[in-house]
């Protein structure tokens, strides 16, 4: 059965088959009386939009996940975001290399169409080292955590919390277990001025963020910046840009509002963590719904980008943004190809840059006129941040995903799922890849601008 299906379906239906069936057999079991505190079964849709955000990595949620889920019910959406974050396809990996059994060509293609790399040579060596990175770092950020949580909230619960919470950032996944002690949907609004736990979830969805191949490129080289890969070089630049620039204009934009009477360093922990938070972790330690229009459509653009390929995080990708805004500014300048850092871009990655760009942008658009029309009280710019925050697979909210239709409710869960699996690749897994004939037909001018 699964060689038939291999045998039949392309590379993107398999990735999107395969992340539809974490889905269902996630809302399955969410169903269960036994997942939920009250030990009432959930009803199918909030079992559905868990499981999506779950497995997307996304962190929207229609209740809250402390209060309404019972420990089992936690295990199983902290595993979906494990696998969601490393990818199906990373996890049947490693299943088969404890099994040793041999990585088929087709599988390894569909590895490599999963964690977006370059190349099929050397895929299961980069699995095995994302493997094992995503453990070391995923317990190293858990240790540092656990050092306040076990103190607040005891042994166990603190070794829990610490554990779930590195894994929900590490996947950038947005998922949090503050809602019994600090409130329903408070996320780490308690902890704005706590440096350890600031500073621990920024690294982990960062780290997170930056993608697999990356890793391995400054694993291999060290602090020998000149050999780094291009594209290595414009993750780390673009994530530099961006986490520094988004930090200061948030300040800039919210000193006079919710960090006002706020210390400098609590000023400066809370621009920072909203920064990084809005590129697809979704966290928050002051109120989202609060933000100045200002703030909220910055977030909307980091979100719009947000991480890089090959990583935890969703968005367009840091490499689409850049190769974009290459291609512009050298066609402003008259210059021959698009070169950055003494190299020269290839065409397909402009035009891969420009479908998933437009794509993306299409659904978020289409979304943002469905939403309203099914609920036209709720405010235009607090649809748009939702629809950004689940196309872009980030978490972030300004309260209104509770208080959606069930319309509504599966446009955002299609968007997360879209998202997940990459705007572009959930495209081409509707359409039959047919092999073009190399005739052109006649060329004709058409008025631009």
């Amino acid at each position: 059965m699964f060689h038939y299906i291999r045998k039949k379906l392309t590379q993107a239906q398999i990735i999107a088959l395969g992340y539809f069936l974490v889905i269902a057999a996630g809302t399955l079991i969410l169903m269960l009386p036994i997942a939920t505190k009250s030990g009432e079964m959930a009803t199918p849709l909030t079992a559905l939009f868990t499981a999506t955000s779950a497995t997307c990595v996304t962190g929207l949620v229609v209740v809250d996940t402390a209060s309404y889920w019972s420990l089992f019910g936690q295990c199983i959406i902290l595993l979906m975001i494990q696998v969601g974050g490393l990818g199906f396809m990373t996890i049947g990996v490693l299943f088969a290399m404890f099994l040793n059994k041999k990585i088929s060509l087709k599988t390894r293609g569909i590895l490599q169409e999963s964690m977006n790399t370059n190349q099929v040579g050397g895929v299961v060596r980069l699995v095995r080292k994302a493997l094992i990175g995503t453990a070391v770092i995923e317990m190293a950020g858990a240790l540092l955590l656990m050092i306040r949580f076990i103190p607040e909230f005891g042994f166990a619960r603190g070794i829990y919390f610490g554990i779930f919470h590195a894994v929900s950032a590490f996947c950038n996944a947005g998922f949090d277990l503050m809602g019994t002690s600090k409130g329903p949907y408070s996320s780490f609004t308690a902890y704005a001025d706590d440096a350890l736990i600031n500073v621990t979830i920024m690294a982990l969805i960062v780290v997170g963020g930056i993608g697999f191949f990356v890793w391995d490129d400054i694993c291999h080289n060290k602090f020998h910046i000149k050999k780094y890969k291009l594209h290595t070089k414009i993750v780390l630049s673009c994530t530099a840009i961006l986490i520094v620039g988004g930090a200061l204009f948030i300040y800039l934009f919210e000193k006079d509002g919710l960090m006002a009477g706020m210390s400098a360093r609590e000023a400066v922990l809370t621009s920072a963590f909203s920064s990084v938070t809005a590129r697809t972790a979704g966290f928050n330690t002051i109120d989202t719904a609060g933000l100045t229009t200002s703030s909220k459509m910055l977030t909307v653009l980091l979100m719009f980008i947000g991480g890089s390929p090959g990583s935890t995080a969703g968005g367009i990708k840091t490499t689409t943004i850049v190769v974009l805004l290459i291609y512009v500014w050298s066609n402003l300048r008259g210059a021959r190809g698009c070169n950055i850092f003494e190299r020269r871009l290839e065409d397909d990655a402009v035009r891969k840059a420009s479908d998933v760009a437009v794509i993306s942008l299409f659904m978020a658009v289409v979304a943002s006129i469905a939403i309203p029309y099914f609920q036209p009280h709720l405010l235009m710019e607090d649809v748009v941040f939702e629809v950004f925050s689940a196309i872009g697979t980030v978490g972030m909210s300004t309260g209104i995903t509770r208080d959606l239709s069930a319309a509504s409710r599966i446009i955002v869960v299609l968007l997360m799922y879209c998202g997940r699996i990459g705007s572009m690749s959930f495209a081409l897994s509707f359409m039959e890849r047919k092999k073009v004939a190399p005739v052109k037909l006649p060329e004709e001018k058409v008025m631009i601008g």
